[in-house]
């Protein structure tokens, strides 16, 4: 598999936090111009803490087609659930989300999981849908190895565009609405480790062999979070 080179910010490309028109071109280059599929960029890059620049119609509507293509098929060979365009270097704000796994009804039940098809998100903005929070584990591709507990709202409303340009407001709940904020999140320069309880903190192999349990009262318990 060919790993195009990520382009890198420099005084030019990143302006108080926002990356510059020229260098998403450039990253949009990259990718699309580049045999195979592109690596996914990890913690301490500058494009996962930037920013992303709205979607204004900077890709024709063939490239944004083969971008989401693209994204989808990292997304899926890496494996996850969800991949924010600045995972592959590229400051837009473009997602892609999916969750088809088999997972066993008694983590399906503690986790409110239930599959999510494949979609494409815009320039999205979620708003809690109430006052309930649910705290499980969550990794991320760009944190490769690690795992920790984040609160987040239980449902949440969320309002985007969809890759035909429709604007969209759809209501998430459960594993489906963490899903949809962790990816969003990624859009605004947040990784879910800024959110987490770090005294939850644990690598995938402790993970594995103390805390893979559908809930996280165990967890809790014995990391005193």
């Amino acid at each position: 598999m060919h790993d195009p080179e990520l382009p890198v910010f420099d005084d030019a490309g990143l302006n108080q936090g926002s990356p510059s028109q020229t260098y998403l071109q450039q990253a949009l280059a990259a990718v699309l111009d580049a045999d195979g599929l592109p690596p996914i960029v990890q913690a301490g890059h500058p494009v996962l803490r930037a920013r992303a620049l709205p979607f204004t119609g900077q890709l024709t509507d063939p490239d944004l087609a083969r971008l989401i293509e693209i994204m989808t098929e990292t997304m899926r060979a890496a494996p996850g659930v969800g991949l924010a365009a600045p995972q592959i270097g590229i400051p837009l704000q473009l997602a892609v989300l999916e969750d088809v796994y088999d997972v066993s009804a008694e983590n399906a039940a503690a986790r409110h999981r239930e599959p999510l098809e494949l979609f494409a998100i815009l320039n999205p903005r979620y708003t809690p849908a109430g006052n309930a929070l649910a705290s499980h584990y969550e990794g991320c591709l760009s944190v490769p190895g690690w795992q920790a507990v984040v609160d987040r709202p239980a449902a949440v409303d969320l309002s985007y565009d969809d890759e035909l340009g429709t604007a969209r407001t759809r209501r998430f709940t459960g594993w489906q609405a963490r899903i949809v904020q962790h990816e969003s999140d990624h859009l605004a320069g947040t990784l879910y480790l800024d959110k987490a309880h770090t005294r939850s903190l644990a690598s995938n192999a402790q993970y594995n062999e103390h805390w893979a349990n559908p809930d996280i009262a165990a967890a809790r318990a014995g990391l005193n979070f």
